[in-house]
C-alpha cells in the first residue's frame, strides 16, 4: 500500500451509498411484484425474510472474502483506492500486485473485497427500508411488530460496518476479525427472531427442553467463537489427523499465547512470532467444544423425539446440522482446509444459531399463549 494512501478514505462513501441504493432496489421490486396483494404485515415479513436470506449470503461470502485472503484487497476504506470500485482503482492495484504478486493486493483480490463491501451496502440499504416501513406502519397502526425491533437492527448493522472498516483497517486483527464474524452471524439470530414475531408458530416444550434447547444455543454461541478464532488465527491445520492431533491424544499447546486476545495476526502481545503451539491451543479447544456441542445436539435430539410433530421436526433438523458440522468440519482437517469444506462449515454454523434463535422465539411464544390463556378465556392463536 501506498504510504501516503489512508486508511479511511471517506470520498467514495455517497457513491457506494447510491450503489447499495440502486442494488437494493433489485430485491425490492422482486418482493413488491411477488407479495403487492399481501398485507402490510406480509410484505413486512417478506421484507425481512428478504433481509435474512441475504444476510446469510453475506456471511457466507465474507468468509469467502476472508478464506481467498481477500480481506486487504483494497487496503482502505469504504472504497478501494479512495475510489468506489477497483476499475478506479486498476493503476494503485496494479503497481501494488507488480511490487508483490502474491500480496494482499491484486485485481481479484480487490474485487472480491469490493463485492463483499457491495453486498454489506445492499442489506444494509434493506434494513433501513425495514426501519422506515416499520415506523410508517406502526403509525398507521397496521404495524405486527414493534418499530423498535427493526430499528435495533440498523443499529447492530452499523456497528457491524464500524467493524467491517476495523477489518481492515486494523490489518487483520484477529479480535476484531472474529467480532465481525459473530456480529454477522448475531444480526441473522436478531433478523430469525423477528421473522418469527411477526408470523408466531408457537413450539410447546416442556421447561427441560426449553432450558436444553437455551443450553445448545448458548454452546452453539461460544463454539462459533472458537471457529472465527481458529479461522482467523489460520490454525485450522494445526492439526491435520482426527481423532488424535500431531499423533497425539493431548499434543504440546500453548493457551497463553494461543488466547491472548488483542494481538497482531501471527504475533505475540510482545510481538513476537506466535509459537506453532498456540494454534495447536486454539484448534484443539475447537474441536474439544465441538465434541461437547454435538453430544449435546444429540442428545436434545433424542429429547424432542418424544413431543409433537413440530418437536420430532426439530429434532430432526438438529441432527441434520450436527451431521453437517461433523462431516465439514472432519473435511477441513483431513482434507488439507478446501475452500468449499470451509465455506460449507461457516454456513452451517450460522445456519444453526439462526435456527436456534427461531427455535427459542417459537418456544417462548408458546410459553406465553399458554400463561395467557387461563387469564383471557382465548384459544393461542388469538392471543399471538
Amino acid at each position: 500500500m501506498d504510504a501516503a494512501q489512508p486508511l479511511y478514505d471517506l470520498s467514495p462513501l455517497l457513491r457506494m451509498a447510491l450503489l447499495g441504493g440502486v442494488l437494493a432496489l433489485g430485491p425490492l421490486a422482486w418482493l413488491w411484484l411477488r407479495h403487492r396483494d399481501a398485507s402490510p404485515a406480509g410484505r413486512a415479513h417478506a421484507l425481512t425474510l428478504l433481509v435474512l436470506f441475504l444476510t446469510f449470503d453475506l456471511v457466507v461470502f465474507g468468509a469467502f472474502t476472508r478464506l481467498s485472503d481477500s480481506g486487504l484487497g483494497c487496503p482502505d476504506w469504504p472504497g478501494c483506492y479512495g475510489s468506489a470500485s477497483p476499475l478506479g482503482a486498476h493503476a494503485e492495484i496494479h503497481a501494488a500486485q507488480s511490487a508483490q504478486p502474491g500480496g494482499p493486493v491484486t485485481h481479484g483480490k480487490a474485487w472480491v473485497e469490493m463485492i463483499h463491501r457491495y453486498l454489506a451496502t445492499t442489506v444494509g440499504m434493506l434494513i433501513i427500508v425495514m426501519t422506515a416501513t416499520g415506523w410508517r406502519d406502526a403509525r398507521r397502526g397496521r404495524a405486527a411488530l414493534s418499530p423498535w425491533w427493526a430499528t435495533a437492527t440498523l443499529a447492530w448493522v452499523c456497528a457491524q460496518g464500524a467493524f467491517g472498516a476495523l477489518t481492515v483497517t486494523l490489518k487483520l486483527v484477529p479480535a476484531i476479525v472474529t467480532l465481525h464474524l459473530l456480529g454477522g452471524i448475531g444480526l441473522l439470530a436478531l433478523l430469525a427472531v423477528q421473522a418469527e414475531l411477526q408470523r408466531p408458530r408457537p413450539l410447546a416444550l416442556s421447561a427441560a427442553l426449553r432450558r436444553g434447547l437455551a443450553g445448545v444455543a448458548a454452546l452453539a454461541l461460544l463454539q462459533a467463537a472458537l471457529g472465527g478464532w481458529v479461522s482467523t488465527n489460520y490454525a485450522v491445520l494445526a492439526c491435520r489427523e482426527f481423532p488424535t492431533c500431531q499423533g497425539a491424544w493431548w499434543p504440546a499447546m500453548d493457551f497463553r499465547h494461543g488466547f491472548t486476545l488483542w494481538r497482531a495476526l501471527g504475533e505475540t502481545k510482545q510481538g513476537d512470532f506466535l509459537p506453532f503451539e498456540a494454534l495447536t491451543a486454539i484448534h484443539y479447544t475447537h474441536r474439544l467444544t465441538a465434541y461437547a456441542l454435538f453430544a449435546a445436539m444429540l442428545g436434545l435430539a433424542w429429547a424432542l423425539r418424544r413431543g409433537g410433530a413440530d418437536a420430532r421436526r426439530v429434532a430432526l433438523a438438529l441432527l441434520a446440522l450436527a451431521a453437517w458440522q461433523l462431516l465439514s468440519g472432519l473435511s477441513n482437517v483431513v482434507l488439507g482446509w478446501p475452500l468449499p469444506a470451509a465455506l460449507a462449515h461457516t454456513a452451517g454454523a450460522a445456519f444453526l444459531i439462526a435456527a436456534l434463535a427461531a427455535w427459542l422465539t417459537r418456544a417462548a411464544l408458546a410459553r406465553h399463549a399458554a400463561r395467557a390463556m387461563p387469564a383471557l378465556g382465548a384459544p393461542a392463536g388469538a392471543i399471538l
